[in-house]
């Protein structure tokens, strides 16, 4: 059952976004335990192969292997029947742990304002997308909301910033590709507290030529904010494309030893079979899933919400 802001809406889109990874996950572990009443060692180890190659990854996988084995050991009548139950728990328990309390809708902290996120992750991960669904998001929640494009490096990211802009009705602050990324967070920042802005939201290049030149320039960028607002920016939020499976944990490895990330947003769920990548990510790096992609409309943007995405990623089994 949806609960909260989880519309009837919002839940069918999430079903259909995990519908892949869902039922190639549930295809291969029926396979895994035809013929077996009881969770023996092979059904463990056939769960742990299917764990691993759904992009949980392998340390996330153990744990939740060693979590099932300590419930077969208190519990010897555990039959296979049971597993889709056990699984789902531990799942879900792993989720929470690692989760800060989960959003209800696009919430921002209340007394900080202009409320300044700095976007970063690498070219082709939905990044720019993901800021003008969000920016959108806000301003349907009545939120005054203005964007900065510092990915000065592609014109394309420039372009497509100011297209967003334009379609939601959203001041974007531009000088344009070749300029200094700094220079465009710090007027960004700028006019968003002159003007009484909600939120500003920063959008950074996402090249990853060497990890050096990476974090000098988030580096920058994040002191030339300071200069405006001194615990600026309140959120550093990492977008990640789900559908590249173990990729988006190495370059959540990368950018978190870069900068200080303090959320994660997974795109492109919708998709892929690769979503168990999510549990991956959140178990490994402790660090929120606050947001994630799992269709094209602006809607399909959704607050991540550890119970839901679950309850969705088990739906009818």
């Amino acid at each position: 059952m949806a609960f909260g802001f989880f519309t009837k809406e919002k839940k069918e889109s999430l079903n259909k976004g995990l519908q892949k990874t869902s039922e190639s996950f549930f295809t291969r572990l029926s396979k895994a335990v035809a013929g077996k009443s009881t969770v023996d060692d092979d059904v463990l180890d056939n769960l742990e192969e299917i764990l691993i190659s759904s992009d949980v990854g392998v340390d996330t996988t153990l744990k939740i292997i060693e979590r099932i084995q300590q419930r077969v050991a208190r519990d010897k009548y555990l039959g296979t029947a049971e597993l889709n139950r056990i699984l789902k728990e531990e799942i879900a328990s792993l989720l929470a742990e690692n989760q800060s309390a989960s959003l209800q809708d696009f919430d921002l902290p209340a007394g900080i304002k202009p409320y300044v996120i700095m976007v970063v992750g690498v070219n082709g991960v939905g990044k720019t997308t993901t800021i003008g669904k969000l920016s959108a998001q806000y301003k349907k929640l009545g939120k005054t909301v203005l964007l900065g494009a510092a990915d000065t490096f592609r014109a394309a990211a420039v372009d497509q910033l100011k297209l967003w802009g334009d379609r939601n009705g959203i001041p974007v602050v531009s000088r344009g590709m070749d300029t200094d990324p700094s220079s465009v967070a710090f007027d960004a920042v700028k006019e968003g507290l002159e003007k009484k802005a909600d939120v500003v939201i920063i959008d950074t290049a996402g090249r990853l030529h060497t990890k050096t030149n990476l974090m000098n320039e988030l580096s920058k960028i994040r002191r030339v904010i300071q200069k405006v607002i001194p615990d600026a920016p309140h959120e550093v939020l990492l977008v990640l494309d789900g559908s590249t499976g173990q990729n988006a944990v190495t370059q959540a490895r990368e950018f978190t030893k870069a900068t200080d990330v303090t959320a994660i947003a997974i795109t492109k769920l919708d998709g892929t079979a690769k979503g168990g990548v999510v549990i991956g990510i959140s178990d490994e790096f402790k660090i929120p899933v606050k947001y994630i992609g799992v269709g094209e409309k602006v809607d399909d943007l959704q607050v991540f919400n550890n119970a839901e995405f679950v309850d969705s990623l088990f739906a009818g089994r």
